[in-house]
C-alpha cells in the first residue's frame, strides 16, 4: 500500500462519521483512527480546586510482626507494578505460607501486570518469615512482598 492510498483513506475518514478504519492488503495492514472531535472538558483552575473530603478513614498498612527479622537483605521485592496473588487461582492452595521452607526457583506468588501472569520465584533457598502483602492487593515496583531468611 503506498502513501497516496493512505492519504485517500485519511481524507475519507475526515469527511465522514467513521472514527476508525483498518485495511489489509496482502501482508500489510494499515489502521487509521481519529479521536472524537468534541474538545475535552477543561480542568478547573488551580485557585478553584479543593481536594474532595475523604469519605472513609485512612487505611493503615499492616506492619510485619515485631519478632520477624525484617532485614532488607532478606526481603523479596516486587519486580513490577501489578496485582499480587498468593495462589494460582481463587480456589487453589497458596504457593507458600509463613514458616514454610522454599527452594531456589520455587514459585512464591504471581504478579498480574497488563493481563499477564508473572510467576515470582525464590532467588535462594530459605524459610518464609513473613508475607508482607495481602492477596489481590496492588503492588509497586520495588515494594517488599516477602521476608525469606536464607538456609545456612
Amino acid at each position: 500500500m503506498d502513501i497516496t492510498q493512505i492519504r485517500k483513506l485519511i481524507r475519507l475518514i475526515q469527511s465522514s462519521d467513521v472514527t476508525e478504519i483498518e485495511v489489509t492488503q496482502g501482508d500489510q495492514t494499515v489502521r487509521i483512527s481519529r479521536q472524537n472531535a468534541a474538545a475535552p472538558e477543561a480542568p478547573p483552575a488551580a485557585a478553584d480546586y479543593s481536594p474532595p473530603a475523604p469519605t472513609t478513614a485512612p487505611v493503615a498498612v499492616a506492619a510485619p510482626p515485631a519478632e520477624v527479622n525484617n532485614n532488607e537483605e532478606h526481603q523479596v521485592t516486587s519486580p513490577m507494578v501489578g496485582t499480587f496473588y498468593i495462589a494460582p487461582s481463587p480456589d487453589a492452595e497458596v504457593f507458600v505460607s509463613t514458616g514454610q521452607k522454599v527452594q531456589k526457583g520455587e514459585t512464591l506468588c504471581i504478579i498480574e501486570a497488563m493481563k499477564m501472569m508473572n510467576e515470582i520465584e525464590a532467588e535462594y533457598s530459605g524459610v518464609v518469615e513473613a508475607i508482607l502483602v495481602k492477596n489481590a492487593a496492588p503492588v509497586e515496583y520495588g515494594q517488599p512482598i516477602f521476608v525469606i531468611t536464607p538456609l545456612a
